[in-house]
């Protein structure tokens, strides 16, 4: 290989966010590292405590000044407490409180605990307008359906993660709220005109780019207005015309992860790389499922079919990133308050509890989405007897004569968007006008029960505040 060659394979390299599998990094990660990748993104399965993150993330910067990266929203998308359920609430509950120094602190905490752990970008927070209710992948990820609401709470999460080192990044542009399709699936369509979009999607990155996000994730979203059937992740239109030139971005441009089927199904995975770096992307998170080997040809695509001068560009970019990461001051990670509080301000109730006698706890299952992953949810009620049950496994009158003589509590997980859950739960309400239910993702639907409480997300901390409901 030529000394030029050698050189555009490390710009390639250079513009990649791998992931791997394990508590430790592997010997390819650690070579890659050296001859100039990027950085990697962490998942749940990379993750056992915070001692164990520090070790890896200080044998990766040992390695090479590694962008170290991972989805920390906060509520139910958690890395570092994927297996235990996050201390903090996530934006769906913010917004509920709308207290933007509320949204700082809880994401200074945040950001303090990342740094602790030698990360340096967290991909969060969400900046997408949920304008949808049955959205399948965001819901209690966003601040909430009003435009200016979440551009105010961006800002406070922008500010609060970087006052202490960790770089932000604002996903997913130009906006996933208004999506049915998971992007995991399929390629969602936004079909609003430009003037709708600058109305309503863009007002929270453009606050977001005001306030000096140093990253901005791209959405495997089409926009027809904008991108035509192209998902913007791939689009030149959105992401240099839109994002760079008329919004003025010039930090980090993100894609999100391009193993998701919105990219692979329809370009490949090698050929989604090389045209979202052509489209204006700077970073390519590749996401958990390529091996070494589709590293490898990602890689060599990039290199035969990027302009030298676009990887160039985007190297910089980076590079000005990692000259931030070094000024930082990183902040000791907060003792977990913050989380509680914001829980405990979120939560809401309609009606009124009683105090509990020997308690019936039916958990109603809900499939855990792609970006969440395997997260632990529900209640841990003491002294409680707890059933989680699929909804069309359930029998009601069984649960009834169960429950005869004591406290009945069905906790549910975005019951609009399950007809079975809804089915479930009427039945059992309707036979016992006393019980409560809790929802412990959007508040949408509502059955007529003596009790309902809303915990806008179903996070450890959103747990433990409706416990605290139920038993004070």
């Amino acid at each position: 290989m030529s000394q030029s060659d050698r050189g555009l394979r490390r710009l390639a390299a250079g513009t990649l966010l791998v992931a791997f599998q394990g508590t430790t990094a592997p010997d390819w990660v650690l070579s890659e590292l050296e001859q100039g990748l990027g950085g990697v993104t962490l998942f749940g399965f990379n993750v056992a405590d915070s001692a164990q993150v520090s070790a890896l993330t200080a044998s990766l910067r040992a390695a090479g000044p590694a962008v170290i990266s991972l989805d920390e929203e906060g509520g139910d998308v958690t890395r570092l407490a994927y297996h235990v359920g996050s201390p903090y609430p996530g934006n769906a509950a913010l917004g509920a409180v709308d207290d933007v120094e509320l949204t700082h602190r809880v994401y200074r905490a945040i950001g303090s605990e990342l740094a602790a752990c030698g990360i340096n970008l967290d991909m969060a927070p969400d900046a997408d307008v949920n304008t949808a209710d049955d959205n399948p992948v965001i819901g209690t990820r966003s601040f909430g359906n009003d435009s200016a609401l979440v551009a105010r709470h961006t800002v406070a999460a922008v500010r609060g993660l970087q006052s202490v080192g960790v770089a932000a990044c604002v996903k997913h542009f130009p906006g996933h709220g208004a999506t049915r399709v998971d992007s995991h699936l399929a390629i969602p369509v936004v079909d609003v005109t430009v003037e709708v979009l600058r109305e309503r999607e863009l007002v929270p990155f453009q606050a977001a780019i005001h306030a000096g996000a140093k990253s901005i994730m791209t959405a495997h979203v089409a926009v027809p207005s904008v991108t035509g059937n192209t998902p913007a992740t791939l689009s030149h239109e959105a992401l240099t015309g839109l994002l760079r030139q008329e919004l003025g971005y010039d930090g980090v441009v993100i894609s999100d992860a391009l193993d998701m089927h919105a990219i692979t199904k329809s370009v490949g995975l090698a050929g989604g790389a090389a045209r979202s770096l052509i489209a204006g992307a700077d970073l390519l998170c590749l996401g958990p499922l390529p091996t070494y080997d589709d590293v490898r040809k990602v890689i060599a695509e990039i290199a035969a079919t990027v302009p030298a001068a676009r990887l160039e560009e985007a190297a910089a970019r980076v590079e000005a990133l990692r000259d931030w990461f070094a000024t930082g001051t990183t902040a000791e990670a907060e003792q977990n308050v913050v989380g509680l509080d914001a829980a405990r301000r979120a939560v809401r109730l309609t009606g009124s509890t009683e105090p509990l006698a020997d308690p019936l706890v039916v958990e109603i299952d809900t499939p855990p989405t792609i970006a969440v992953g395997d997260v632990p949810w529900g209640l841990e009620l003491p002294q409680a007897e707890t059933v989680r049950i699929k909804p069309a496994d359930a029998d009601a009158d069984a649960l009834l004569e169960r429950a005869t003589g004591r406290s009945l509590i069905v906790v549910v997980k975005d019951a609009h968007r399950y007809a079975e859950s809804r089915v479930l739960v009427t039945a059992l309400v309707t036979a016992r006008p006393d019980a409560t239910v809790i929802e412990m993702g959007l508040p949408v639907w509502q059955p007529d029960s003596a009790a309902y409480i809303a915990t806008y997300g179903a996070a450890r901390a959103n747990a433990q505040a409706a416990v605290e409901l139920l038993t004070v």
